[in-house]
């Protein structure tokens, strides 16, 4: 599929992510805001990064993630996606392991209590457990 012309990060999953959150959130506010709250200088930054004319700057992740009301894990995580593909994601992942979202920091502190901090192993039961609980 060829990307359009002057937009090299359109197929990106952060754009479709971006976009998907606008759209979720305009019951309660505008882009303009969305960019406003973000920091962005000028309005049109949020919309050549919504329209992937240019890449989100890894610095504006947390405000963005804030305006956006999503997880600056996740936001992150697909940011570097738009950096180099799969040696800058896999450079970052052998320096700093795992990126996990808040919510999945929350179910391994629940996981933490509930063993005692014992570090159970992943077993089959475990893991059958987890997939019924979402319906799997």
């Amino acid at each position: 599929m060829n990307k359009p012309v002057g937009k090299p990060y359109s197929e990106t999953r952060l754009v479709k992510y971006i976009d998907k959150r606008i759209v979720e959130l305009r019951h309660r506010k505008t882009q303009a805001a969305i960019s406003a709250e973000s920091g962005f200088k000028r309005p049109n930054v949020l919309a050549m990064i919504k329209s992937g004319a240019i890449k989100l700057p890894l610095d504006r992740v947390p405000a963005l993630a804030k305006a956006l009301e999503c997880d600056p894990a996740q936001l992150f995580t697909m940011a570097v996606e738009q950096l180099g593909g799969d040696t800058t994601d896999r450079a970052i992942r052998d320096v700093f392991g795992t990126i996990v979202t808040e919510n999945e920091a929350a179910w391994i502190e629940e996981i933490r209590k509930a063993s005692r901090n014992s570090d159970p192993s992943l077993t089959t039961r475990a893991r059958s457990a987890i997939w019924e609980i979402f319906g799997k």
